[in-house]
């Protein structure tokens, strides 16, 4: 599947418009399991769907100038990585607004796989520690989007990122510690 998928990125990149029609269904169940566990970390009430969030991921994905830029499957999961967390701030922005009474209505995400995060954390305090993170180091905050956002494990985060597997370990930890930091209460 990995070669179909650099394949069909490849013709994308050409401009084959045929070939984003069959790269989705290849993507299509790994895309949705990973956005219906995102979506199942969402707060009750919440309007968008998983499978909304993997169409319009998609859709920014290849109906864009940006599908030219995917060279291989590692930067396709890496910008669906991107997509999904752009669309689920947009959400919560939506949703924050002031003449919807966003300010009564937050989206509330916990951090899956951060030790100690009994408490929710708002989708855009988590953007905004992931743009601190990138300003320090950009390959730690990649390693989170693409864990987080993608799901995927360290192990294949770490074949996206060209890094071994005890240096995104290490990556690894250090964000955590930032990122339980940036998201602590303040007492």
């Amino acid at each position: 599947m990995s070669s179909d998928v650099s394949l069909l990125l490849s013709a994308i990149q050409r401009g084959d418009s045929g070939a984003a029609i069959e790269l989705l269904p290849l993507i299509y169940k790994q895309l949705r399991d990973l956005a219906r566990a995102k979506m199942s970390q969402e707060s009750a009430g919440q309007t968008l769907q998983a499978t909304a969030l993997v169409h319009e991921a998609y859709l920014r994905l290849v109906d864009t100038p940006v599908a030219k830029d995917f060279h291989n499957r590692k930067y396709f999961f890496a910008a669906a990585a991107d997509a999904m967390r752009c669309i689920l701030i947009e959400n919560a922005r939506r949703k924050a607004a002031l003449k919807r009474g966003g300010d009564r209505d937050r989206i509330d995400v916990s951090l899956n796989d951060l030790p100690e995060a009994s408490s929710a954390v708002n989708v855009l305090e988590i953007d905004e520690a992931l743009t601190r993170l990138a300003a320090q180091n950009a390959q730690a905050a990649e390693l989170v989007k693409l864990r987080y956002f993608t799901g995927l494990p360290l192990i294949e985060a770490a074949e996206m990122l060209e890094i071994s597997e005890r240096s995104a370990r290490r990556l690894w930890a250090y964000a955590r510690s930032f990122l339980l930091e940036e998201l602590s209460p303040e007492e």
